[in-house]
């Protein structure tokens, strides 16, 4: 997985991540491949503490802010896939190979 623009979430005191849908009653893991479903469907979200801070100058996983952190590890749980390129900004600098896929 690739996430970008991670630095546009820096001055957020939450981070709500969508990890399911509830239609009529019951909860569904993925993303409805019908419109009629989508529209009838509620999101549930998980609700993170945000950083506030500027990730705009982390150059490594490490340097990221801890809730910064905690935010990736949680989006590789939800969906069973590694991050492995975090973006800060739109600098080719700015981009942080956490696990290089090629």
């Amino acid at each position: 997985m690739v996430v970008t623009k991670l630095d546009v979430l820096d001055d957020q005191e939450e981070i709500k991540i969508c990890y399911a849908y509830e239609y009529e009653g019951k909860q569904i893991d993925e993303f409805p491949s019908s419109l009629a479903v989508l529209e009838k469907c509620q999101p549930v979200y998980e609700t993170l503490p945000g950083w506030c801070c500027d990730t705009t100058g982390c150059r490594s996983f490490e340097e990221l802010p801890e809730n910064a952190k905690k935010y990736l590890k949680r989006l590789e749980e939800i969906s069973g896939v590694q991050v492995s390129i975090v973006a800060v900004g739109p600098d080719r600098q700015e981009t942080i190979v956490r696990h290089p896929i090629f």
